[in-house]
């Protein structure tokens, strides 16, 4: 072996080529830890045209800087992410490194549509997604409306409540509440504060000619009562009943409403 010219020359290059990788190892190892690639700075901006309306420096330095581990080379950007999103109100983050020092972290935030169920502070966002932030916060500037499900309805309320606020557009009224019950019934209750019981949905279409119904009914539907109506429950075959606060009506057949006879 010591004889052999070409395998101590392997074996010089193999234990120099190790010392090379060692050294400049520690040397990475040594300059990454230096001071000046310690994270310093996180700049904030929002990843949508939309400004950011909730998310606030301080906030975000209270909720995440404790989380944070390592610097610029070796900080987890995984782990940073979810750090971030585990703040009220951010939905999505994404994180890049900015050298030599410093974090740019865009966030998108919930945009809420309504309260969510009987817990307060939950609510449902435009992407039909629930998250949990303060009420007051979620009032702020504008009404909240109220929808209620079983656990995994969300997106399906969401999607009903599009479908019966298009369905409703004729009348002038928006469905300020939509409810899907454990029995998979829906309800509704109108932006003028009246209640509607809209039922199962039998077919694919059940629902949208019960509110069919109701729109061309509606405009005759107050001569009905003595008072101004309560609730209107669909769940007639081809009718409707009326509840005011003293009365109640049940119209079997809402196209003869056209004729002024009723029932």
């Amino acid at each position: 072996m010591w004889h052999d010219i070409r395998l101590l020359n392997g074996l010089a290059n193999t234990l120099l080529g190790l010392v090379l990788m060692s050294l400049l190892t520690s040397g990475l190892w040594w300059l990454g830890h230096r001071p000046m690639f310690t994270l310093t700075m996180i700049r904030i901006e929002s990843s949508t045209a939309i400004p950011l309306q909730h998310v606030s420096e301080l906030t975000i330095r209270a909720n995440t800087l404790p989380k944070l581990r390592g610097n610029f080379f070796t900080a987890d950007l995984d782990n940073v992410r979810q750090a971030f999103e585990s703040v009220p109100w951010v939905r999505r983050a994404s994180v890049r490194r900015e050298w030599p020092n410093r974090l740019v972290v865009a966030l998108e935030e919930h945009e809420v549509l309504g309260s969510w169920g009987e817990d307060e502070g939950r609510f449902l966002s435009m992407n039909g997604e629930l998250f949990t932030v303060n009420l007051a916060e979620a009032e702020e500037g504008h009404r909240l409306l109220q929808f209620n499900g079983p656990k995994g309805s969300e997106k399906e309320v969401l999607a009903r409540y599009r479908q019966l606020h298009q369905w409703l557009a004729p009348l002038k009224l928006t469905p300020e509440s939509v409810t899907l019950s454990e029995r998979f019934a829906w309800s509704m209750k109108l932006s003028n504060g009246v209640s509607v019981e809209l039922g199962q949905e039998e077919n694919g279409t059940t629902l949208k000619e019960r509110v069919g119904r109701l729109v061309m009914a509606y405009p005759q539907l107050d001569g009905l009562l003595e008072s101004k109506i309560e609730s209107v429950d669909l769940r007639y075959p081809n009718g409707l009943a009326l509840k005011g606060v003293n009365s109640e009506v049940v119209v079997q057949e809402t196209a003869k409403l056209k004729t002024g006879k009723k029932k």
